[in-house]
């Protein structure tokens, strides 16, 4: 089959290189130009460089204009294949080709629609991610699956691991379905709506710690965000501090969230929404990273005690 790829960063390279290594023929490629945006140069191998190392042409271009429909229109494709696309794509573009437009979305849909979904999967405490190959329709992450593909969220596992091993789930949901397109096996389900979740893009400030949050939520929220994603952060004494490693204590440590004390070699960070209880376990933070790159010995760093903050 005749395929048009629309894709951006590593996913949509992983995904024009299982187009290429399966029998089908990619015909145009079309992808975003390079970004300095912090979130979009994460995982920012090139679509564009794979594409003309392979005589594939290539359409850079922000959004589905009128000359990429064109184009698109042009190239006679048989399914466009879309993964990180950043920008709407009008009807007259996805339903332009005999089967359609397929997208991939790393979760396991109708779940986690929208952005950044291993990341808050790992956060919300999810049992599992995965990739599904869905039918592009009108909405965001909506239309009918074709391919899913699940991934578990192991106790230990960071938001990075997570991301690496659902880009290699790629190359097999996509040989999947276009295969199932080609021989007319392709079985699609509609997606229960009443089973929706979306979750927005990320910025700054979502990488800020809630210490009203539980000891639990937060361990996963410190490994969510694992290099290469921004730190989770706070303030201490008026400075930013990222917290790079941390574990839920052994035992309750009450009082005010935020509050750090040094117990028994360790920094002990009271957390939790009833935390004057006494009942709920702290946040041991194991690493950290202060504003100019240092990572202090962490018992030492908080000897002087006090509070971790949302402001300086």
């Amino acid at each position: 089959m005749r395929v048009v790829t629309f894709g951006f960063q590593t996913w949509g390279r992983r995904t024009l290189q299982a187009l290429l290594d399966s029998r089908h023929e990619v015909v145009l490629s079309v992808t975003h130009p390079a970004s300095e945006s912090s979130y979009k140069a994460i995982w920012n191998d090139s679509v564009e460089d794979l594409a003309r190392a392979h005589g594939i042409p290539v359409h850079l271009t922000e959004r589905a204009d009128t000359e990429t429909i064109d184009l698109v229109k042009r190239a006679e494709p048989d399914v466009i294949v879309v993964n990180s696309w950043y920008t709407w794509m009008p009807a007259e573009l996805y339903a332009m080709p005999p089967h359609g437009t397929l997208n991939l979305h790393d979760s396991l849909l109708p779940k986690f629609t929208g952005f950044s979904p291993v990341l808050w999967a790992l956060i919300s405490g999810a049992a599992e991610t995965g990739l599904t190959v869905h039918r592009m329709d009108e909405n965001l992450d909506t239309g009918d699956i074709l391919i899913q593909k699940s991934l578990p969220i192991g106790p230990e596992a960071t938001g990075t691991e997570l991301v690496l091993a659902g880009l290699d789930l790629i190359p097999a949901a996509v040989h999947e379905a276009l295969d199932a397109l080609e021989n007319s096996t392709a079985v699609w389900r509609p997606q229960d709506m009443a089973e929706r979740t979306y979750f927005h893009k990320r910025a700054d400030i979502d990488s800020r710690v809630d210490w009203s949050w539980d000891a639990t939520d937060l361990e996963r929220f410190v490994r969510a965000l694992s290099a290469p994603y921004p730190r989770a952060y706070s303030f201490y004494r008026g400075e930013r501090v990222e917290i790079l490693a941390a574990r839920v204590s052994d035992f309750p440590v009450g009082g005010t969230p935020g509050r750090v004390v040094v117990l028994d070699g360790q920094a002990s960070v009271v957390s939790g929404p009833h935390a004057f209880r006494g009942g709920n376990r702290a946040l041991n933070i194991t690493a950290v990273r202060t504003a100019d790159g240092a990572e202090p010995p962490v018992a030492e760093f908080f000897a002087r005690g006090g509070y971790l903050t949302d402001q300086p």
